[in-house]
């Protein structure tokens, strides 16, 4: 009995405590904390891209549970003023969409941008590209979005009904191809008055690039040291150029209110012959028209001189110095990454990175326009990363003050000139 009742003491007791084991079990899986999730925002420059950029921002959520990215999007007409004032105010993003200038290399230098060297998206870049992404001090401050170049898209039917079968080769030629377009009863050119961003890329990149960068070979170096002449008849023509074609009627009546997608639109419906636009915009461009699309270099040269076409790097990401910098991090691997042909299937440019077979998503026409003007002696780079930041701002009001016949095109180069020596007096060391 005593046996007995010790083994139903025993019994319970070992229960008792099974029981108060699996209490405390439960009570810790209840009681656990759930995993920390890291909050990151991204300041991003998409102008014709938005919905790319936030399904790309979803899915590296899906695939990083621990990491939620706030996308806010850039307005304006760059991407500096973007920029200044968050720098300003210390109100820096985790990461960022950047161009490849001066002003971005100074902000790695300065701690404000992260040095990306490090990356697998940087090991995967083109290696002449990461020249356009290294500071000073040897800091690798960013990732392309791509490599930019700059283009006439033309309207191949309506070239054809106005009876133009060679391409201009200079700029007196352009001229008489678009009043050749404009006698057929076409609108010549579309230029976007109301977005200045465009007219740096456009006509005033290739006039900077055939009349300045194609007769002085150290002009990097001297608008740096603030000894490069800039108030001169050939800068002046760059302006008077620009001003001349709504001068003759070669473009919209409305050119003045055309923004950024209001000028694509003109060019897809078959209201206008050419677009001035980039090689970024060719996924749009090249597609989904009633009408064949062509694409030729911009005919900025005068007759006799080898064209100077654009080349280098477009706008892409960085990383800023914040608490959240490794999060950030792995958002710019993903965005080179298995994000980047959600881009390409929109945009259709020249990968940045070394290509495989799944991102290689570009047009074969880019890719052929790409693979000529990259065999040019004499290229120039984008225009935002030729001038200096705050150049930049001054020369979007000078293009269209002189398109609005507020100022002469040499006022405009003299205040070109202006800005560009005073900010080298500021930077230069």
């Amino acid at each position: 009995m005593r046996q007995s009742h010790f083994a139903r003491l025993l019994s319970g007791l070992i229960g008792l405590l099974i029981l108060s084991g699996c209490h405390q079990q439960d009570a810790t899986i209840t009681s656990s904390p759930s995993p920390h999730r890291t909050s990151i925002t991204a300041l991003i420059w998409a102008p014709d891209w938005p919905e790319q950029m936030l399904q790309i921002a979803a899915e590296f959520s899906k695939l990083n549970p621990d990491v939620q990215v706030d996308v806010q999007f850039m307005i304006g007409n760059s991407v500096e003023e973007n920029i200044k004032p968050r720098v300003a105010a210390g109100t820096m993003p985790d990461l960022l969409s950047v161009n490849p200038n001066a002003y971005s290399a100074e902000l790695a230098d300065q701690r404000v941008l992260a040095n990306v060297s490090q990356t697998l998206a940087w090991t995967n870049m083109l290696a002449p590209l990461k020249r356009d992404w290294t500071s000073r001090r040897g800091k690798g401050f960013g990732i392309s979005g791509g490599v930019a170049t700059t283009m006439i898209y033309y309207n191949r039917e309506m070239f054809e009904k106005a009876g133009i079968d060679k391409l201009p080769a200079n700029f007196d030629e352009f001229l008489r191809v678009c009043a050749q377009l404009k006698r057929a009863g076409f609108t010549p050119m579309m230029l976007n008055g109301a977005f200045p961003n465009m007219l740096g890329n456009g006509p005033f990149a290739s006039g900077f690039a055939n009349n300045v960068i194609a007769h002085e070979p150290n002009w990097k170096s001297k608008m740096a040291e603030g000894t490069l002449d800039l108030d001169t008849p050939e800068v002046a023509d760059i302006f008077a150029r620009m001003a001349l074609l709504p001068e003759r009627g070669y473009v919209q009546a409305s050119f003045m209110a055309t923004g950024y997608d209001d000028g694509m639109r003109l060019f897809k419906e078959g209201k206008v012959a050419m677009a001035f636009q980039g090689s970024w915009a060719a996924g749009l461009l090249l597609h989904g028209n009633r009408f064949a699309v062509g694409v030729f270099i911009p005919p900025w040269n005068k007759r006799g001189a080898q064209m100077v076409p654009v080349l280098g790097s477009e706008t892409g990401f960085a990383v800023c110095e914040t608490p959240n910098k490794a999060a950030a991090m792995r958002f710019l691997e993903f965005i080179a990454g298995k994000g980047f042909p959600i881009l390409q299937r929109k945009r259709h440019n020249i990968s940045p990175f070394q290509q495989d077979a799944e991102t290689a998503v570009s047009d074969p026409e880019i890719v052929d326009y790409t693979n000529t003007v990259s065999r040019y002696l004499v290229t120039a780079s984008p225009y935002y990363s030729t001038l200096p930041s705050n150049t930049l701002e001054s020369l979007h009001g000078l293009m269209q003050d002189v398109l609005l016949k507020k100022m002469s095109p040499s006022q405009a180069a003299k205040r070109l000139d202006e800005s560009v020596k005073n900010e080298a007096k500021m930077h230069y060391k």
